[in-house]
């Protein structure tokens, strides 16, 4: 079995994205170095290891010998070959293009590139490069080292080895891979996210309520159920006995005229002042320090008791009452 602790792992870029996969595979015992030309970089790595590490081990998620990553200025730097190339660089298609192009003259040719893209296209990225079969799209929840899922895909070019290797080194994380089929802008949890996040911003720009209340009505009405089951599970138990096709009969009339209502808002320069103007008047919830702590507080706490009911003891059964057999 492929274990962290065996993996030389290179993380192109050492933005948010790129020091929460640092920090996600050392504290998994990898070797890890972060290409970045910025000499800022290794002090912010630092400081990330520092917080993340502490609620890390609490979740059980750190290996026997966590390895602080090592920040390199560029490619001449790069001590050993990568098993692994972990993209996260800006949202700019030809500099990864240019990227790609130089760092496949220096690894082996099947070693995986996995692009943390939160939008582009596999295919368009594959342009131009030497061995286009070795790049995919593991696109990590933010932040990479806390949320569990990684969506993976590929391009027409991609081949399944690449695909199986780079699942294969994400569970060395305990992460949850999602294989998305197709491509689409956005992936699967971008759309998702940026669907209820539209009608959002309808609903605080047209004056339904502030942001501060729409995100209540997610934290304390949608999030806990979607936490445990998912939103068509919900509807389907809306259904009673019936499931969804009871819930569709009875109420599936009624979610259409809901699906016509909903907005279609731009992030134009009315909306994007309108939204900064909410979050001014009402600084208290938007304290990005305050809301990092309860990110980071309570996320674990949540994974850990969800993942407690999903899984069977030993008897076989699901647990309950907060996670003790019954």
């Amino acid at each position: 079995m492929m274990q962290a602790a065996d993996l030389s792992i290179l993380i192109l870029g050492g933005g948010t994205i790129g020091r929460g996969w640092a920090v996600a595979f050392g504290a998994a015992g990898a070797e890890v170095q972060v290409l970045d030309p910025d000499p800022a970089c290794a002090d912010h790595l630092a400081g990330d290891w520092a917080r993340a590490l502490p609620v890390l081990t609490g979740m059980g998620a750190v290996g026997e010998s966590p390895a602080l990553p090592r920040h390199v200025p560029g490619l001449d730097a790069v001590s050993a070959p990568p098993d692994f190339v972990q993209e996260a660089l800006p949202e700019r298609l030809e500099l990864k293009r240019a990227v790609f192009t130089a760092l496949e003259t220096r690894i082996a040719s099947d070693t995986p590139i996995a692009s943390s893209t939160s939008g582009l296209a596999c295919a368009e990225m594959q342009a131009g490069m030497a061995h286009p079969e070795r790049l995919v799209i593991g696109h990590p929840c933010n932040p990479p080292w806390l949320m569990p899922v990684v969506e993976l895909l590929g391009g027409a070019a991609t081949c399944p080895a690449a695909m199986d290797r780079a699942e294969a080194i994400y569970h060395c994380l305990g992460k949850t891979v999602i294989r998305v089929q197709g491509e689409r802008p956005g992936h699967l949890v971008n759309r998702l996210q940026a669907a209820l996040w539209r009608e959002a911003v309808h609903l605080a720009t047209e004056g339904a309520a502030s942001l501060a209340e729409i995100d209540r009505a997610i934290t304390e009405g949608l999030g806990p159920r979607w936490a445990a089951i998912g939103p068509s599970a919900i509807f389907h138990l809306a259904g009673g006995s019936g499931g969804m096709a009871k819930f569709l009969d009875d109420l599936g009339g009624e979610v259409d005229r809901w699906w016509l209502s909903l907005g279609t808002p731009r992030l134009d320069a009315t909306c994007r002042a309108a939204l900064l103007a909410d979050i001014a008047n009402d600084p208290d919830p938007w304290n990005i320090d305050a809301l990092v702590a309860r990110r980071d507080g309570l996320v674990p706490a949540v994974l850990a008791l969800t993942k407690r009911h999903r899984e069977p003891n030993p008897d076989g059964e699901y647990q309950r009452n907060g996670g003790k057999p019954q």
